[in-house]
């Protein structure tokens, strides 16, 4: 690898950058206080660019730092050059370097993972290319499933849940269900959210017992992960909850 000033005309954003919206994640350091921390403090870390049989370079990662130098009115910009990169290898570069950024929109994750799954054929090599578990990678391809409007929503800091109960919900209800089964977990945490997604099976109408359940403080993730996630005598429960709170007083 070679590092070197390229002119910002010589550069082009790769199909194979994995990031797509450059807002996401973005509501408390905007474009314009990137710039201004490259003015003040310099450019920390450079772009990284493929090297084309026409002279030109595609930009593979780093393009909100690639951005922030045209609005600065610069002229070039510190480039990590790559030599002949394919298509799989240009992905993962892209992704590795934004896939554990806090800041990256999940649907540009989700859709990553599916280019890359399309050319390794398994969840498992994907895993092993991007560094993280199989289960990450799954989690976010069932976002795929999600309709467009909660999609969207999912890029923006008011997203409807986290990233756990939407891979469930794309996993578990029909497109056509989605946007009722969401208005019905509304204003649980992520993990409840989560849970009552999973003890539905699909069935939308269930969502509205489980909601009031949940609402009673009926089951939560800690008790069914030992075990007692299920329904029993309203004066048993609270038996075990306060022979559990004892315990953990003690």
């Amino acid at each position: 690898m070679e590092v070197k000033e390229i002119g910002l005309d010589q550069i082009f954003v790769s199909e194979f950058n994995t990031r797509k919206d450059l807002q996401s994640g973005t509501e408390d350091a905007g474009l314009q206080d990137l710039a201004d921390s490259i003015r003040e403090r310099g450019l920390l870390n450079p772009i990284t660019v493929n090297a084309r049989t026409d002279g030109k370079y595609d930009l593979i990662a780093g393009q909100r730092r690639f951005m922030a130098y045209q609005r600065l009115g610069q002229m070039s910009i510190p480039c990590i050059i790559r030599e002949e990169l394919d298509d799989v290898d240009a992905t993962v570069v892209s992704l590795i370097e934004n896939v554990h950024r806090a800041d990256m929109n999940p649907i540009d994750k989700a859709r990553a993972y599916q280019r890359l799954y399309e050319s390794l054929g398994s969840y498992s090599l994907v895993a092993k290319q991007a560094n993280v578990s199989v289960t990450t990678v799954t989690r976010y391809l069932r976002l795929l499933n999600l309709t467009p409007s909660l999609q969207d929503k999912l890029s923006t800091a008011e997203g409807p849940a986290g990233i756990g109960a939407m891979s469930r919900l794309g996993e578990v209800f029909s497109p056509d269900q989605q946007e009722e089964a969401i208005k019905k977990i509304g204003g649980f945490k992520q993990d409840i959210q989560e849970e009552m997604i999973r003890r539905s099976g699909g069935d939308l109408d269930s969502l509205a017992g489980l909601r009031d359940e949940a609402m009673e403080g009926h089951f939560n993730t800690r008790l069914c992960r030992e075990g007692l996630c299920f329904r029993m005598p309203p004066e048993l429960k609270a038996e075990v909850l306060e022979s559990l709170g004892d315990g953990n007083d003690s």
